[in-house]
């Protein structure tokens, strides 16, 4: 079987294969019929045999493992939206999110959370760090600015400081809800050491978050609703959305959006020392 359209894996394959430069690995460059890399040298860098490597281009390998996918990701030195292809075309769901120590964002998806005027966002790492937000998000949740990087944790905020804890309406229940999410969060993960060291911490620091944690509740973030007590701009109503960042399924995008004019014009009036400042 020859590969084509019915074959959308091994097509896509093929093509990432014929992209690689053989003299930049180190393989010769004599008597090659074809650009890119030869099948048997792909399957030598992913450690799978020749003949299953090409059979699998060829659509008559069967499923290949998610393991075998990756071997071969970073043997065709794929990105991570091009791994994230793979495993659609191969077993028709994403990879699961893998740890990554966070290294930045880039300007435009500031740029993004700075558009958001009047609407609170924030991006989170798996471990709930927060690492970029706007001025929306400073003004109503914390001054994520004032704080140094290892402080600019939701659970540690959550369970640490007073303030955050005055702000919630029902905190019992948002602490179950925080905990049940951020569980999945990490088992998406992998539970890598850093965040198990976390979790340690927080049981360390927090009966209440050990007592939660003990109970192995999980809950999806993906969205709803929010309603926190601000000492100055009173009662905020909230519609929250979280995304994952494209390219990066490691990193969040959470957006709450004011549920009323009246709660626009609340945070407004927030931000109008701050754009005053400016």
């Amino acid at each position: 079987m020859s590969e084509s359209k019915d074959n959308p894996l091994g097509v896509y394959l093929k093509d990432r294969r014929e992209k690689l430069d053989p003299v930049a690995l180190g393989f010769p460059t004599t008597r090659r019929r074809t650009p890119g890399l030869r099948r048997e040298e792909v399957a030598g860098r992913a450690n799978v045999s020749a003949t299953w490597y090409t059979w699998l281009e060829q659509g008559r390998g069967g499923s290949p493992s998610a393991d075998v996918l990756d071997r071969i990701a970073r043997a065709l030195m794929l990105t991570e939206i091009e791994r994230e292809h793979i495993y659609l075309l191969a077993l028709g769901r994403p990879p699961e999110v893998r740890y990554h120590a966070f290294d930045g964002i880039t300007p435009r998806l500031q740029h993004v959370l700075d558009a958001l005027e009047f609407s609170p966002a924030f991006i989170k790492t798996p471990t709930w760090d927060v690492v970029a937000w706007n001025s929306a998000a400073s003004v109503v949740f914390t001054d994520y600015d004032s704080l140094p990087p290892e402080r600019r944790n939701i659970l540690r905020l959550f369970f640490g400081d007073p303030s955050i804890r005055a702000k919630q309406t029902d905190w019992t229940s948002v602490a179950r809800f925080v905990v049940a999410a951020f569980r999945v969060d990490m088992a998406r993960a992998g539970s890598p050491e850093h965040m198990k060291e976390l979790v340690e911490e927080l049981c360390r620091l927090s009966p209440e978050f050990a007592t939660l944690w003990c109970d192995n509740d999980v809950r999806s973030h993906g969205e709803g609703t929010k309603t926190i007590h601000h000492p100055i701009a009173g009662t905020l109503a909230f519609e929250y959305s979280t995304f994952a960042v494209d390219g990066r399924p490691d990193l969040s995008l959470v957006i709450y959006n004011p549920a009323t004019p009246e709660d626009i014009n609340r945070i407004r009036r927030l931000l109008k020392p701050l754009n005053q400042a400016k």
